[in-house]
């Protein structure tokens, strides 16, 4: 086990001087985000924040948990995040008959069921939101929202489990909208319940093992239990228990976990809302989720993330996933090599993505296969280059592929059917997919070997200035 909860990851921080408390009253509609946004920016990220008082609630906030390579490394108990990656591949080459595609069946680490939770410490069953200090980022925002929820709900068929985070935006003292992804899991759930026209139960947790946190964050499988995952990425099960006014499990070491329900066809009109991408984005219509009990730990801690203009925290969660990914992904195009989610383009709305042994029409066909996945469904640009260039030194992409490209040739366009938003937004939406296929392809009818070759010097001649370096003068 890495961390019991929230607080264990804390000390750990704190006793590696990566938490910086503050103890001065700060607000949290704007001034937290403001903050959290510069500390972001600062020189290798800048350290955790642990918001001592927060004005109107006598609860306290972290931020930035997650937001430097070092801190991602320390949640997950690992060094390196490309140890991530060959542990996973060690997994999914011990898999039984080879099954890559059933990998989840067999990656153990089940959930355990307990009936005391530090998660029920405190119950409320006259739950008000307001008491608690959820942020407001950007002016624009609708309000303030649960910024780093893991949201639960069921399938009313199968009874299978998703825990995903979506933005849950607060309404008033018992009522908060659920903006979910429309391909992501809960989504998937709802309109199942929507074509029922049953009452669908929901439940908020915020908090937990910091695995639990990064599982939620992960566009896995719906088939795959994110609790589940956790366990194998914290090396022990996940302790869950049952809500009081619903069957749903949620993580046992929460700090305090939201009950609820949506009901079947009540929606609230999408707003606006500051994305990952820098800028204002619209939201599309939202279920509205009716609270029933709130239970928490008695000293809870609020983890909060604020998103915008990167580098930003969920930078670092997202090449956490990217290094996650990569051995999946390998498991359908075994030729990819490596892939790398630029922090300046957004992370997972775009890729570089190296492919060894590039033939004619190679790399388009990666695109689409790509595109179809579930993993890189959401990208909007990708670039395929060949396997001996270092995708992680976006110099040396934007040097090499851009003269292994014909725009003409080498471009392709996937359209992808964009969100639902209203007919009458203003705003425009990206609806297709930009390839460029940037391996070499030109062959040199001297030799054979691919073109354009790169320039390299005469060893003789290096060897001779290595010898009469000091004759120069330098």
């Amino acid at each position: 086990m890495l961390y019991r909860d929230l607080h264990d990851f804390l000390h750990t921080l704190e006793d590696s001087k990566e938490l910086r408390r503050v103890a001065v009253e700060v607000d949290p509609d704007l001034e937290i985000s403001e903050i959290v946004g510069r500390v972001s920016k600062m020189e290798e990220g800048g350290a955790a924040l642990l918001f001592e008082n927060v004005k109107g609630s006598r609860f306290a906030v972290a931020a930035n948990l997650f937001g430097t390579y070092k801190r991602i490394c320390m949640a997950l108990g690992i060094d390196d995040l490309n140890d991530l990656t060959r542990r996973i591949e060690g997994f999914l080459g011990r898999l039984s008959g080879g099954a890559a595609a059933s990998w989840w069946e067999q990656i153990g680490f089940a959930p355990r069921q307990v009936e005391i939770a530090p998660c029920r410490e405190v119950v409320d069953f006259a739950a008000n939101l307001g008491d608690y200090p959820f942020l407001k980022s950007w002016p624009e925002d609708s309000g303030r929202a649960v910024l780093l929820p893991l949201v639960v709900s069921e399938d009313p068929d199968t009874r299978f489990a998703n825990c995903g985070m979506y933005r849950v935006q607060i309404l008033g003292r018992d009522v908060a909208a659920i903006h979910w992804q429309p391909q992501s899991g809960g989504a998937q759930h709802f309109k199942k319940y929507l074509e029922r026209g049953e009452r669908m139960p929901v439940a908020v947790a915020i908090g937990g093992d910091p695995a639990v946190i990064l599982a939620a964050s992960l566009p896995l499988p719906e088939t795959v239990d994110e609790m589940r995952f956790a366990g194998f990425l914290r090396d022990e099960s996940v302790e869950l228990v049952r809500c009081l006014t619903s069957s749903l499990l949620v993580p046992a070491n929460a700090e305090l976990v939201i009950e609820g329900y949506v009901e079947s066809g009540e929606m609230i009109r999408g707003s606006l809302f500051g994305n990952h991408t820098g800028f204002y984005s619209p939201a599309p219509d939202a279920p509205m989720l009716h609270v029933t009990c709130i239970t928490r730990k008695k000293e809870p801690v609020f983890p909060a993330t604020v998103v915008g203009m990167p580098p930003m925290e969920d930078c670092w969660m997202a090449k956490a996933a990217e290094r996650l990914m990569l051995p999946f992904i390998r498991q359908e195009l075994p030729e990819i090599v490596d892939m790398n989610f630029p922090l300046e383009w957004i992370f997972h709305n775009s890729a570089v993505v190296a492919i060894d042994k590039a033939y004619a029409g190679h790399a388009r066909e990666v695109m689409r296969r790509l595109k179809d996945s579930r993993w890189l469904r959401r990208a909007r640009l990708l670039v395929i280059v060949d396997a001996d260039l270092n995708i992680q030194d976006l110099s040396q992409v934007a040097w090499k592929a851009l003269n292994n490209v014909d725009w003409k040739r080498d471009m392709l366009t996937i359209d992808d059917p964009a969100p639902k938003i209203p007919a009458e937004s203003p705003f425009p939406v990206c609806t297709s997919l930009l390839g460029i296929d940037a391996t070499r392809k030109w062959p040199d009818e001297r030799d054979g070997r691919n073109w354009p070759r790169e320039i390299a010097r005469d060893e003789t001649v290096a060897k001779l200035v290595d010898a009469r370096w000091k004759e120069y003068g330098f």
